[in-house]
């Protein structure tokens, strides 16, 4: 991946970090919360260039949440997400693939439900078990009590870059 797309990715994530002018009430300061999410998305970088080796991306993810205040919220998110391998990729010997993300994040809501996210954490490949990729994931989503939809680029860096664009759908409850 170019130098200058992970410099946006992280100068977004600090952005996201450092917010200060969020309004949302969503979130209630000392609560719990546990969701579960199902996503799809459409790999880039290494997976996507021609001939493309995976077209699609679908997996499913469980996220712990803890709101620091009403504005702000802390994650830690975990799931498996398979790269499925397109018929090029099989003719030439390859086949689909999971990662299993371990990240941390937060979300600051900048309105009543709208919320900028980011994530970093480590993805582990399941096909090469010694693969472990840095991930890096700015995002923007809608939230309330019960559900979740968010907008996320997700960075996975170390022998061979790739990432992808995916959106999740997500239902949560309070613990």
């Amino acid at each position: 991946m170019k130098n200058s797309t992970k410099w946006i990715a992280i100068v977004a994530t600090a952005a996201i970090f450092f917010s200060v002018n969020v309004k949302a009430q969503t979130t209630a300061e000392g609560a719990w919360g546990l969701g579960f999410g199902i996503e799809g998305g459409i790999p880039t970088g290494a997976l996507h260039k021609s001939p493309a080796y995976s077209k699609f991306e679908l997996g499913g993810t469980a996220r712990l949440q803890y709101g620091v205040n009403k504005n702000v919220a802390l994650t830690l998110t975990s799931g498996y997400y398979n790269f499925s391998a397109t018929q090029a990729a099989k003719d030439r010997g390859g086949e689909s693939f999971g990662v299993v993300p371990v990240k941390v994040g937060a979300k600051a809501f900048v309105t009543d439900n709208i919320y900028v996210a980011g994530e970093a954490g480590i993805g582990f490949e399941t096909k090469y078990t010694k693969v472990k990729k840095l991930i890096l994931s700015p995002g923007i989503g809608w939230a309330d009590k019960s559900w979740d939809v968010g907008l996320r680029y997700e960075n996975f860096s170390r022998y061979g870059t790739y990432g992808m664009v995916a959106v999740r759908l997500g239902y949560g409850f309070s613990l």
